[in-house]
Order: C-alpha cells, then structure tokens, then sequence
C-alpha cells in the first residue's frame, strides 16, 4: 500500500533539527511559527504551533518568556518537544516533566534526550509498519496502534505522577504553582 510506505518512508527519515542544526540566531514570533512547522511530521494544515499557542504556553509557566519580542535555540528545542507532547500530554503534565528535567540538566541535555528518544519511538512505530497490508488488514493496523498509544500514554501519565511525587513537583499535576519553582 502506497499511503503506508510514504507514512514508513517518513516516520525512519524525517527528524526535527539536532540542537546543534537549531538556529541560533534568535527569531521572531512569525519566522518561529514558520520554522516550527518544519519541525515535526505532519500530514494535514493546522497541526503546527500557533502566536496563540505559543503566549498560553508562556503564560502557563511552560515556556520561558522570549527575549524581547525574538526566541532563541532553547525556545525552538523546547517548543518542538512541546509540539510532540502536546499531543500526549496536557500542559499541566508538561510543565511538570519540564520542571523535573531542569532540575536534572541543561537545556541542551534535555532537548538532546528528547530528540534521541523520540528518534527511536518513531523508528520503532515504523518497523511496525507493513507495506503489503491490504485495505483488509487496516483497521486491526489502526487498533494496534490505538491501543499500544492508550497503554504507552498510561504509562507515561502514571510513571510522571511517581517522578513528579518523588521530585517535589506533584502539585504541578494538581494544577497548584510548585513550590521548587526558584531551585
């Protein structure tokens, strides 16, 4: 099936920028929304990071302010990490993974932990993927892939509740201001 080959073909390929490919020349608002939406496998308008999004996020306390109206390389890491998760994770969840893993390194480790994991999740789900499936075989294609995300997503919302208990940072996930903010 061609449509799956191309999803496959884009899932081992495309990969958003290394830290190191990130500009580093700061950005304004419409050039970090444009660069963005290369950032991230997409296959519809509209799933990108819009100004909106982006002032919620640093209204929300994800998201640093940016330096007077332009947003640098640790903008641009942490807003691709933030347009993968966003579509696990609320933004209360985020803001706590983000808090705990400042705490644990910079912001350079942490994108570079990001993108190296995200790497693999993506290879991983296209191995998964079968070319020569018929249109036949699809919806138990679609299942898998539902529920394996039901269980990852789980998973994931269970072990950052542990981490977050266990940091100081649980009342991130209560919707309360942590009190490590100022560590």
């Amino acid at each position: 099936m061609e449509e799956l080959a191309e999803l496959k073909h884009r899932m081992e390929e495309e990969r958003p920028d290394t830290w190191e490919e990130l500009p580093d020349i700061p950005l304004y608002m419409d050039q970090v929304v444009s660069y963005l939406s290369r950032q991230m496998i997409s296959f519809e308008e509209g799933d990108g990071l819009t100004p909106a999004m982006i002032n919620n996020y640093i209204k929300d306390g994800l998201l640093d302010r940016a330096n007077g109206k332009k947003y640098g390389q640790e903008h641009l890491a942490y807003l691709t990490a933030i347009s993968a998760l966003k579509q696990v994770l609320s933004v209360r969840e985020m803001r706590a993974l983000t808090a705990i893993g400042r705490e644990r390194r910079d912001s350079k480790r942490q994108y570079e932990y990001f993108w190296k994991y995200l790497d693999e999740a993506l290879t991983a789900t296209a191995r998964r993927l079968d070319e020569n499936t018929t249109d036949h075989d699809l919806p138990k294609v679609v299942l898998d892939l539902a529920l394996r995300s039901y269980a990852d997503g789980l998973a994931c919302r269970r072990v950052l509740a542990i981490m977050a208990q266990r940091d100081g940072y649980a009342d991130l996930l209560s919707g309360e201001k942590s009190r490590k903010k100022d560590k």
